[in-house]
């Protein structure tokens, strides 16, 4: 436990210093988020966050790396490095989503054959189906949470804890380091990310996030339950994302619109916003929303199978019911 309290403190001190550095530099480097119709800031805001999450994070494992499984640390750094360099290209000249795609799955793959691989499944082929999916959708899943001051990065930090928790409980000494390192770089950035935010992550930050993240939900073991139960905890402590990912689907194909390429103020964020909260409120309340999905798959790790599929399925009526409710919200 002390290591894990020496990599979050590093990592939160390096993001705290290696932030303003970023915000300087952005209007220099013309990394800067200009106002648009989409888009709820009203004045250009700085997006080279990524840059100091990515710095802060890969420095602090680099000198806590002693203990690691180095062929597993390399391809989770490698695919995170690779998603988060599409993403500044994407944040500085614009990148086709196709390209940012193929990219995301060739990550994905490295993880797969370095043993980071998901292992539900009898069938090899089911499970690299179901390990892209889980790869590219929770990477694409934290770009989409970007969309309101301190959501992403905060919704990071929740999760990051509470694997972070999972983890030390478990003796999985990989995933605490890794998470440890992303709690502290999200903390350290959520300081100047929180609204009013002073800069932005733009997609090199939430993809490298959402990549790190699908990582470690990939890694965790539990030594004291059965697979047909554990592979629920990390689906319930990303929870949020996945459900903010699925109303915006959901919504845009129920209305006719391209759910890749047709932007808008159509997220869970924005819809809370539309029923009278501000979005300091929206924010929160996402916070608490993530945390109660966290406190669940806590109690996962130790429930029966009965208990695991009761929690799941009520915790599935409710997200149906919150896609039926949001739906009828209206929204700009």
């Amino acid at each position: 436990m002390t290591n894990y309290m020496l990599i979050f403190a590093s990592a939160l001190v390096l993001a705290i210093g290696s932030t303003p550095l970023a915000r300087w530099l952005a209007p220099k480097l013309g990394m800067m988020d200009n106002p648009a119709a989409r888009k709820i800031h009203t004045r250009p805001i700085p997006r080279l966050g990524g840059a100091a999450i990515y710095l802060a994070f890969i420095v602090t494992l680099l000198v806590f790396e002693n203990r690691f499984y180095i062929s597993q640390l390399f391809s989770i750094l490698v695919g995170a490095s690779l998603v988060s360099f599409m993403g500044v290209w994407d944040d500085k000249w614009g990148l086709r989503p196709l390209i940012k795609l193929l990219g995301q799955i060739i990550a994905a793959l490295l993880l797969y054959f370095t043993g980071v691989s998901v292992q539900i499944f009898h069938n090899p082929y089911a499970n690299l189906f179901i390990h892209l999916l889980w790869v590219v959708g929770i990477t694409n899943a934290m770009n989409l949470l970007d969309n309101m001051d301190g959501l992403s990065s905060g919704v990071a930090v929740v999760a990051s804890a509470f694997f972070l928790l999972i983890a030390a409980m478990n003796g999985q000494y990989l995933v605490g380091a890794l998470t440890a390192a992303l709690l502290g770089v999200c903390l350290g950035f959520l300081a100047y990310n929180f609204n009013p935010a002073s800069i932005f992550m733009g997609d090199s930050g939430s993809l490298f996030i959402g990549f790190i993240l699908a990582s470690v939900g990939i890694k965790l073991r539990f030594p004291h339950n059965i697979p047909t139960v554990t592979w629920m905890v990390p689906v319930m402590v990303l929870g949020l994302p996945i459900f903010d990912t699925t109303l915006v689907v959901v919504s845009r194909l129920r209305r006719g619109l391209n759910p890749l390429t047709n932007p808008g103020k159509d997220h869970l964020s924005h819809r809370l916003v539309a029923m009278g909260f501000t979005q300091r409120e929206a924010v929160l309340i996402i916070y608490l929303l993530s945390g109660a999905l966290g406190v669940l798959a806590m109690f996962i790790t130790q429930a029966s199978v009965m208990e695991a599929y009761i929690i799941a399925g009520l915790v599935a009526l409710v997200a149906l019911w919150g896609l039926w409710r949001l739906e009828r919200v209206k929204f700009a």
